[in-house]
């Protein structure tokens, strides 16, 4: 699919005439993303998303997500076998029953100085997909929780307190790693780090908050949370999915302009979300073939009682976690999404969460 994008795009660029020099340059930003990304973020800053979006849809159509089937046991399995199958969050509700081995079951990743920290499970999506697996991971509320700008958006580096990628010297404390939403374009939101902003902060945005103690939340912008003195980042994305343990009812209504253009709006594309837990948890959810509804469901499942959606698309989807052998961080992709594990380890082109170690430890 990538590569028939690409190709579309680019001769399309040649068909029209389109500068060259902006193209060139647009390749050249070391941003980590190959090509044909490029090439169809490009597109989309210069007028031409609809055409990206169409190719896409038509993509999707002739190759749509399989409905039936078993997913791959290995990956159940082999999570139990790295980590030693130490199950120690309370197992969740599946949509599919019976559920399959292990399916649903939280082990911890976090190796055995983070034990505890942070927790994986893999479960089918809904009644009709069931051949995938998502992938569902929960952090502890005690963590540390860092908001990372994009070298392309929001940009402008040097007015944020954090660089675009992950440095040598904060990877110790490492935990995990994950995408950030849409592009602040097309986010219908802000971006706030220690005083600076891109964008505007709106009322009624799905936010994820960072306070200064570097303990996060998910809410409301202007219901659960606001702009206090103590609030360190903001980073907000189209409207909640989750509020107050009630799923949104607009999840079916206007879905591609309320959740997403990038590929067919209602279609199950790649989708990732974050959520906030009663006891104060987040949870992150992400994975292939997910509605919407599917993705507020499976986050409702994990425990979240606020939650918003982040980006989607296979290629902006990451959560990784790390490993400490001996001194060396060994990062470890939670799903098959298709960016590499040290992801974030180089410039990157859109901002992203990092989760640490509570100080001291």
């Amino acid at each position: 699919m990538r590569v028939f994008v690409a190709s579309l795009v680019a001769t399309i660029l040649v068909v029209l005439g389109v500068a060259g020099i902006s193209v060139t340059i647009a390749l050249r930003q070391p941003t980590g993303e190959d090509t044909s990304v490029k090439l169809a973020e490009w597109a989309r800053d210069h007028n031409l998303g609809f055409l990206v979006t169409a190719v896409e849809n038509i993509q999707y159509r002739l190759n749509p997500p399989v409905t039936g089937g078993i997913p791959d046991s290995n990956v159940l399995n082999g999570i139990a076998k790295v980590h030693q199958n130490v199950v120690l969050h309370t197992p969740l509700d599946t949509a599919m029953k019976p559920a399959l081995p292990g399916e649903g079951d939280f082990i911890s990743v976090g190796g055995a100085k983070r034990r505890g920290d942070l927790q994986i499970t893999y479960m089918r999506p809904d009644t009709v997909h069931t051949s995938y697996l998502t992938g569902i991971a929960w952090m502890n509320h005690k963590d540390r929780f860092v908001l990372h700008p994009g070298n392309q958006d929001p940009g402008n580096l040097s007015q944020w307190s954090q660089p675009d990628h992950i440095s040598a010297t904060a990877r110790p404390s490492l935990i995990a790693t994950f995408n950030g939403g849409f592009k602040l374009k097309d986010a219908n939101g802000g971006y706030y780090d220690h005083g600076k902003q891109a964008g505007q902060l709106v009322n009624g945005a799905a936010s994820l908050v960072i306070y200064n103690d570097g303990h996060a939340t998910v809410g409301t912008w202007g219901v659960d949370v606001k702009l206090t003195s103590d609030v360190a980042y903001v980073r907000q994305n189209l409207q909640p999915l989750i509020s107050n343990g009630v799923v949104a009812s607009n999840l079916d209504a206007h879905v591609q302009s309320t959740w997403g253009a990038t590929v067919g709006g209602s279609m199950a594309v790649w989708r990732s979300g974050l959520g906030l837990t009663s006891e104060g948890d987040l949870v992150y959810v992400m994975g292939d073939a997910l509605s919407v509804t599917a993705l507020a469901d499976l986050l409702h499942r994990a425990g979240a009682v606020n939650a918003m959606q982040l980006d989607i698309n296979r290629a902006w989807i990451s959560f990784m976690y790390y490993r400490d052998h001996g001194g060396t961080l060994t990062p470890r992709k939670m799903g098959t999404f298709q960016r590499p594990a040290n992801r974030y380890f180089q410039p990157t082109s859109r901002d992203f969460i990092a989760v640490y170690s509570p100080k001291g430890q």
